[in-house]
């Protein structure tokens, strides 16, 4: 067996499908360019262009909303004209960005202008890559493809802050841009030579309905959502609150937390597959009703100690919660939405984390400012209990349903 080889079985296991590997190989290519670039986009921002903070901001929040509405409209699009169109743009136009980035210079309004765009380019075939899964894979394995995926995106995520690390020694952000064209060209070209046209479970034709009125007259979907919103909430606020808690009220060194920030990805990529097996049996809406009270609660730790061991605690209960809750609803969704419409479907779920990321800073840092940190992780708290009662109720109706498509061994 070659050095890849054992490789991957290392981290897959040796039951992947050969249908799903060519998207494993984009999700892996395309999540270390974005990691490389990514973190430091901020610090660009504001140390290169000199952008103020409020500008930023509202940057991002921008970014979020846009990048919501092009899922849908991606995902759409793809149930009518084929998922590869879709995946082959999106990651065409993430791979112009570092080209564009070269060329702004120092001028804010253009920087942030491309900022706000990368989300938009990224959502763009992101409900395409998610429904193209659901195309390739036997319902009965597309929880265990899906975690195979968040695998390959993961292992990226511990991949890329490092090499961005290395381009930008001695501080030339030029570096940074030409390093990352080169690694999403890279992602590109593997999607444009591997990725297939279709799936052996893919629909048979284009619909022949409009999605927006069967989407929004579809209940359980919508009460589904509004619980993956919930849950979205309590993941975005490791990304965002908690380092700025960790750092400042709590006094942890920068460095410190980017050793601690990396647990999650390697957790993810060298247990999600088997902590997927060992719940295979257990009922979806089990699983989600355990798993976004797992996501918030722990915080509340934080208000008694915020030290790095009990920072390091919190963050091992939040990835086995995260690595219940995203295959299982990705799986969920996959097994309600019909067929035919099966993009648009993961594209409207795509969105409910543009509302997280716009949702979450805003109102975690407004309530931080009023009222403090404790009262702030209180209301993380709550929104992870509320999207378990709703996750579970949402799901509950659909157990035997949803159990087929998640349920089975990989």
């Amino acid at each position: 067996m070659t050095l890849f080889g054992r490789f991957f079985r290392l981290i897959w296991g040796g039951d992947v499908d050969r249908a799903l590997r060519p998207v494993l190989a984009v999700a892996l290519a395309g999540s270390i360019a974005g990691a490389t670039a990514y973190p430091f986009m901020g610090i660009w921002a504001i140390k290169h262009l000199s952008a103020p903070q409020s500008a930023l901001a509202l940057t991002y929040l921008a970014g979020a909303v846009l990048a919501g509405g092009t899922g849908y409209l991606g995902g759409h699009a793809s149930d009518h004209i084929g998922r590869r169109p879709l995946i082959l743009a999106g990651w065409g136009f993430e791979a112009i960005v570092p080209l564009l980035l070269l060329a702004v210079g120092h001028h804010v309004y253009w920087g942030l202008v491309l900022l706000a765009a990368l989300p938009v380019f990224g959502s763009l075939g992101g409900a395409a890559d998610q429904a193209m899964v659901a195309d390739l894979v036997a319902p009965e394995r597309r929880e265990a493809a899906y975690a195979s995926v968040r695998i390959a995106q993961n292992l990226g995520v511990t991949i890329g802050p490092v090499l961005g690390g290395l381009l930008l020694l001695g501080g030339h952000w030029s570096h940074l841009w030409l390093g990352t064209l080169v690694l999403a060209s890279i992602g590109f070209g593997i999607a444009w030579r591997y990725i297939p046209s279709g799936g052996a479970y893919a629909p048979e034709g284009p619909p022949q309905r409009g999605s927006f009125g069967v989407i929004v007259r579809d209940t359980p979907f919508l009460f589904f959502m509004l619980a993956s919103v919930f849950a979205t909430m309590t993941y975005i606020a490791t990304e965002t609150l908690l380092p700025i808690s960790a750092t400042t009220t709590h006094h942890l060194e920068p460095a410190a937390w980017g050793f601690l920030m990396i647990l999650n990805p390697l957790l993810v990529t060298t247990l999600q597959l088997r902590l997927t097996r060992w719940t295979r049996s257990v009922p979806p809406s089990i699983k989600l009703g355990i798993a976004m009270p797992m996501m918030g609660v722990p915080f509340l730790l934080l208000n008694v100690n915020g030290s790095a061991p009990v920072i390091a605690v919190v963050i091992l209960i939040f990835v086995f919660g995260e690595m219940l809750w995203v295959p299982t609803s990705q799986a969920v969704v996959a097994a309600l939405a019909p067929s035919d419409i099966r993009g648009a479907y993961m594209g409207v779920f795509g969105g409910t984390w543009s509302v997280g990321w716009a949702a979450t800073p805003f109102l975690g840092l407004t309530v931080r400012h009023a009222y403090g940190d404790a009262v702030m992780w209180m209301c993380v708290a709550s929104v992870g209990v509320v999207a378990g009662v709703t996750g579970l109720l949402a799901a509950r109706g659909h157990d035997a349903e949803a159990l087929a498509a998640v349920g089975s061994p990989a």
